[in-house]
Formats: structure tokens, sequence, C-alpha cells
């Protein structure tokens, strides 16, 4: 398995991201991108990042907190725990993306994507926590680009903000798998029925649950509540979503 960290050109700079291939072959393979967490580039991405390779994807992890610049991991059990440096870290590398930069990051990635010879066809995309909703939005954004979209443990997916992700729902031709933790107030069963609801209307091919037992951020093994079993159940799921789209 081989990564590397590449400067992404964006329009407001080169973005940090990283790239993993597959150990077999030269390609060219299916694109993917991965959309990080709100806990930031760190170990626990790269692993993830290395098992969507394994699965036969050129893979593109960008970092989307580099307009805050160069950071060493934050420490997530410290700011859970309301260390205040550490909290101001995370607060610092919020702050430094939001829904437009997200789009422009999203841009680049599929574009540099695109003109890379490794790279065939349309790409998938997933995302968690934060990058939950980056992904749908990409795929409401670029859907002649994107055939495959997915979210775990993403949040704020279907509210009353006006850059809610179901509000795009029309726009989306992607195939969507979006799996809510359990017991979290960020996507409730309401949100759960208004996004199937509107994925259901737009046409859709959907799947949009609550995965009981798995709480938000299971994913990540770095994280406190990673889920064993919930997370082999997404990699399940993730990897038979972009080989039906993109293979």
């Amino acid at each position: 398995m081989s990564h590397a960290e590449i400067a992404l050109p964006t329009a407001d700079g080169e973005a940090r991201a990283f790239v993993f291939t597959p150990d077999q072959g030269e390609g060219p393979w299916p694109g993917a991108v991965i959309f990080m967490d709100a806990p930031a580039i760190r170990p626990a991405l790269f692993e993830m990042g290395e098992r969507l390779a394994q699965a036969g994807y050129y893979v593109l992890l960008p970092d989307l907190f580099w307009r805050a610049g160069r950071y060493d991991p934050p420490d997530i059990a410290k700011a859970r725990a309301g260390d205040p440096e550490a909290q101001a870290i995370f607060q610092k590398l919020r702050a430094s993306t939001d829904v437009e930069r997200q789009l422009i990051d999203t841009r680049a990635a599929l574009e540099w994507l695109e003109r890379q010879p490794q790279v065939k066809g349309k790409v998938g995309v997933t995302g968690y926590c934060m990058g939950g909703g980056i992904a749908l939005r990409a795929a409401g954004a670029f859907p002649d680009r994107i055939a495959a979209a997915a979210a775990f443990h993403g949040g704020n997916l279907a509210t009353d903000d006006p850059n809610s992700p179901h509000l795009l729902a029309d726009r989306i031709q992607a195939r969507v798998l979006v799996a809510g933790a359990d017991e979290d107030r960020t996507f409730d069963a309401a949100q759960k029925d208004r996004l199937a609801a509107a994925l259901k209307d737009a046409g859709v091919d959907a799947d949009v649950s609550i995965w009981k037992g798995c709480r938000h951020g299971w994913v990540p093994t770095d994280m406190p509540v990673h889920n064993p079993e919930g997370a082999e159940r997404h990699w399940r799921e993730l990897i038979a979503l972009f080989d039906g789209a993109l293979k």
C-alpha cells in the first residue's frame, strides 16, 4: 500500500491532500474521495484511506482545514474532556472552513482526480461527521462527476438551514447511503425521515437509516465511541455501494 501527500490546487490556494493507491496493478482505478470528520487529519484517517484503496480505489483525502496552516493532530480525548488549549485548537481548525470553502475544495478534488491517468470514470465520495453533509452536498453540486455518495454519523443533514444537504436532493444522480448514529441529536429520527422523503421524492436510489448501538463517531478507530462491529458493517456497505456504482 502506498500513499503520498500532494499540493491540491484550489481557487483559494494550494490545499494539503493525501493520495492512497492499491498495492496491485497500475490502474486505472475508480476514484474516491474521503471527506474528513471534525477531529482533523490524523493516522486514523490514513488507515481509512488505505483500507478503501485496498478495495481497488484511487483515494483522495483532502485536508479541509488547510487554510488554518500546518497543524499536529489535535488531542481528541483532551478536547472532549474540556481542556481549554485542545478546544481552542479545534475551534481554530473548524473556523477555517465553511460550506462555500468546502465546495471550493470539493471542486478542486474532483478536477484533480479527473486529470489523473490512473483514475477512470465517475467518482465515489464518503464522509464522516461533518464530512457526511459535505459528501451529500458534493453529490448535489457535481452530479455529473459523482456516482455514489455515502455519509456515516453525519449531522444536520435535513434541517431548516438554507444550506441543508437535503435541499439538493433533486440534483443528485448518485446512489446514496446514509447511516446515522444512534441517539444523535444532530441527526434524529425526524431528520432521517425528512432526508429519506426528499431523496425518494427526487427519485434518488437511496438507503437512509440510523444504526442502533452505533454512536456519533463510531467508524474511526481512534474515537472513544469506536464500534468495531459497526465499523466493519460500514466497510461492507460502503464498498458494496461503490462497487455497484463504479465497477
